[in-house]
């Protein structure tokens, strides 16, 4: 075969694809179509979902909302939620999570371990907003030279409602439950130990004179005759 010949049967096949081409040539690679992504398996993706919903989710969720949330029967959503919990529990070779999907209320939702309870309140203690309110100082002011005292009280010397405030001053430790009245059962409050901490002073004595602070220069609140300086 002449030196022609060969180059026009190789241009020949090189053109055609025929079957002396190199297997996984340039030109092989460049005809193939793009591989798809594999889908994942149905039961990995179902968990994944689930997995997702209920991280958001503020209350329990039942099966019967969760297989309608991600379009599963429920026995699917079953074995999902089945195979989360010993995921999460460390019982398939996995790790033990912090957390643990529980059942509660006829629903599912992620609880942090009980195990893990103090750490998680010293973070919750830590983050939580070191100023309080104008609304919340001034009761707390109320609270500590008209002691003790009940809310009803507190919202009468205030002129407003004082049920969310005087919540939020017990939440924080600033204020506490003294003893309940025999006769109208409401409850009367005192400052706790940590207000004292907070204001640097070892007992009440130490608080600030009211009558300086008054315009009028009256001693202390109306309703706290026979205190002079204001204070319990």
């Amino acid at each position: 075969m002449t030196d022609d010949a060969v180059h026009r049967t190789a241009a020949h096949v090189a053109h055609d694809g025929g079957a002396g081409a190199e297997p996984g040539g340039a030109d092989e690679l460049d005809a193939a179509p793009p591989t798809a992504p594999h889908a994942a398996p149905l039961d990995v993706a179902v968990d994944r979902q689930i997995e997702a919903i209920l991280m958001i989710a503020d209350e329990p969720q039942s099966l019967v909302s969760l297989a309608a949330a991600v379009g599963a029967p429920v026995p699917v959503v079953r074995q999902a939620v089945e195979r989360l919990v010993a995921d999460f529990d460390g019982l398939v070779g996995t790790v033990r999570r912090g957390f643990e999907l529980r059942e509660v209320g006829g629903g599912w939702r992620f609880y942090v371990r009980a195990d893990l309870d103090a750490v998680v309140e010293q973070f919750v203690e830590a983050e939580r907003p070191a100023r309080l309110s104008q609304a919340a100082l001034e009761t707390l002011a109320v609270v500590a030279y008209k002691q003790p005292i009940t809310r009803s009280q507190i919202a009468s010397i205030r002129a407003v409602n004082v049920d969310g405030v005087v919540r939020t001053l017990v939440a924080r430790g600033l204020i506490e439950e003294s003893f309940t009245d025999a006769e109208t059962g409401a409850i009367n409050y005192v400052t706790s130990d940590l207000l004292l901490q907070q204001l640097g002073i070892n007992s009440l004595d130490e608080l600030p004179l009211i009558s300086p602070l008054l315009e009028d220069g009256a001693g202390g609140f109306e309703q706290n005759e026979g205190i002079p300086d204001g204070r319990t």
